[in-house]
């Protein structure tokens, strides 16, 4: 199927005149907005009144400060908003407060599914997918967050969870196979990962042990081995994991997509946020199950090889949902967190304008968003981070040479993705 025919049935989801959608016009993708207009969501993350909690301080610096400010969430919301459509942002990107939603601008909640059906963000636990808990949790949380929203022509769309672990990362060195093979041994997808590996090799204990370098005598025995780590990794032992790996992502992807649009018809699904890496296997099952794909990035500029492949692979517009520079100058510590420091606030700026003009001269690419509204404090947020992520330090104060680059740059994009398509 060619992306020339993908367009068409992607810019299908939300295609009445009243919801964000996206469209591919002239080889440019845009989002369109509920009005007919061409859309690039720019945003920024975790607008939040709350923002980041310090577990040795017991309390949300930021917060205080906001609060003595503005003496409530609602008037924190209303400046928030309007500081930030004064330096062209028209999205409140994930993890916003509810309060940012309704103020003129547009919003992308995520749904959280995995976590929420037994996952975990920070140790890289992955959910039974192959489970009826699975699906049920899908169903039941689209039923929850997508129905009462379907109406809403203020809802960008939605994302279906923040980085999930497809394989090795800094989370756990263990690919989906192997943490599927050492679930208990009734859960559903250790039988499927079971069954999936003897079918692979088409029944045959031989050919399992060549590609494993075991010498199993049945396949009970291969069965009740309880953890993968005696396998050495080899070319026949890879090629059974990323067939699985393959068969997983399917699941997930077909398994949320179904939820969310049973209960939603009308809008995006964005992705479940790719953290920094796109396995093949993972961004193909992509295919037809999301409208538009979001990826984090942490670097000098836009990955711009692995954007075009995802796109090549897809058939479906991109959206860099996470990107950010941090500076020595802001007096944070700047240890923890992504992407290395530069010395001044006038390189994050020189950062932020080098990284959104070439993204946007990507003709596939249809929005960005940085990360984060508020800085972190300096005494580290609940994994550590400690770093000056934000366009407002923690007095709610903007970072002024930052925030007035990103308003000359956010008010040209629109100029130079359309003649991206040339």
């Amino acid at each position: 199927m060619t992306i020339l025919l993908l367009a068409s049935l992607l810019s299908a989801a939300g295609d009445g005149a009243n919801f964000y959608r996206v469209q591919q016009i002239d080889g440019v993708w845009w989002w369109i907005d509920p009005n007919g207009g061409r859309f690039i969501s720019k945003g920024v993350n975790h607008i939040s009144y709350t923002a980041d909690h310090a577990p040795t301080l017991g309390y949300s610096p930021y917060e205080r400060n906001a609060a003595a400010k503005y003496g409530s969430k609602e008037a924190w919301a209303d400046a928030a908003v309007q500081r930030l459509q004064s330096w062209g942002f028209n999205t409140a990107g994930a993890w916003s407060n509810p309060e940012t939603w309704m103020r003129g601008i547009a919003y992308t909640p995520i749904l959280h599914i995995a976590y929420r059906a037994g996952g975990d963000w920070q140790t890289g636990s992955f959910p039974d997918v192959f489970s009826p808990h699975f699906r049920d949790k899908a169903e039941q949380i689209a039923q929850e967050e997508c129905a009462p929203r379907k109406d809403d022509p203020n809802l960008l769309g939605y994302f279906i969870e923040n980085e999930l672990r497809w394989g090795p990362d800094w989370r756990s060195p263990k690919t989906l196979f192997r943490t599927f093979w050492e679930l208990p041994s009734d859960a559903p997808g250790r039988r499927v990962v079971f069954n999936f590996a003897r079918e692979h090799y088409s029944g045959s204990l031989d050919a399992l042990n060549a590609a494993w370098g075991t010498s199993f005598e049945s396949w009970e025995k291969v069965d009740a081995l309880g953890s993968l780590d005696s396998v050495a990794s080899s070319d026949g032992f890879a090629k059974v994991e990323s067939a699985f790996l393959r068969l997983t992502a399917q699941t997930y992807y077909r398994t949320t997509a179904e939820a969310i649009r049973k209960h939603d018809p009308n809008h995006a699904i964005i992705g479940c946020r790719h953290a920094g890496y796109a396995m093949p296997e993972v961004i193909e099952s992509m295919r037809g199950n999301v409208d538009v794909v979001s990826y984090n990035h942490y670097g000098n500029g836009p990955p711009v090889e692995t954007l075009e492949s995802i796109y090549q692979m897809t058939g479906a517009p991109v959206m860099l949902t996470e990107f950010s520079f941090k500076a020595v100058d802001s007096g944070l510590p700047n240890t923890r967190g992504a992407g290395d420091p530069v010395p001044t606030q006038s390189d994050r700026a020189d950062g932020f304008e080098r990284y959104v003009t070439r993204l946007m001269q990507l003709p596939y690419v249809v929005g960005y968003h940085w990360f984060e509204h508020a800085d972190e404090p300096a005494e580290g947020r609940f994994d550590g981070e400690n770093s000056n992520f934000g366009v407002v330090n923690i007095h709610d104060e903007p970072w002024e040479i930052l925030t007035e680059r990103m308003k000359q740059v956010n008010a040209r994009v629109e100029a130079i993705h359309e003649r991206s398509g040339q």
